[in-house]
C-alpha cells in the first residue's frame, strides 16, 4: 500500500504509536513569537482564511477550524507514519529525490531527511524546504 501526499492539499492517512520528531530552528527576531498570533504578518500571509470574518458569522468560523484541524491531524499522523522511511519527493522544475524521513520543524516548513539521493550524488543529511515540493509519497 502506498501514501501520496500533496503538500497543497496536505491531506494523508496513516497511524503510528510514536510522537512525531520535532526539529527546532532557532526563535526569530520576537523571542516570544512561534507563529501563532493570528495578527503577525508571518501568520495572515501563511493561513489566510477563506471566511470573511464578521460578527455575523461565528459558526462559520468554527467550522472552517474545525475542518482544518481535522486536516492538520492527518497530516501530522502521516508524519508520524513516515518517520525512517524512504520517501520519494517530487519537486519542482521535475527534480525527484528519494532519502528517509526525520523529522519536521514545529511549522513544518522544513524536512530532515538522511540519505538524500540526488541526480548529483548523495548527502547523508539534508534540510528539504516544503515550499520547493509538489509531492512526496512512501510505502506503508
Amino acid at each position: 500500500m502506498m501514501v501520496k501526499c500533496s503538500t497543497a492539499c496536505r491531506q494523508p492517512v496513516a497511524m503510528k504509536k510514536s510522537p512525531v520528531t520535532v526539529l527546532r530552528l532557532p526563535r526569530g527576531p520576537d523571542p516570544n513569537s512561534r507563529g501563532f498570533d493570528p495578527n503577525s504578518p508571518r501568520f495572515i500571509a501563511l493561513c489566510p482564511t477563506s471566511i470573511p470574518s464578521s460578527a455575523g458569522e461565528g459558526a462559520c468560523i468554527e467550522e472552517e477550524q474545525r475542518y482544518r484541524s481535522e486536516l492538520r491531524e492527518r497530516f501530522l499522523r502521516t508524519l508520524i507514519k513516515m518517520s525512517n522511511k524512504p520517501v520519494h519527493f517530487d519537486m519542482y522544475e521535475g527534480v525527484q529525490v528519494r532519502a528517509k524521513f526525520g523529522a519536521s520543524d514545529i511549522d513544518v516548513l522544513n524536512f530532515q531527511v538522511s540519505e538524500l539521493q540526488t541526480p548529483i550524488g548523495v548527502q547523508k543529511e539534508a534540510l528539504l524546504r516544503c515550499r520547493d515540493m509538489i509531492s512526496f509519497s512512501f510505502d506503508v
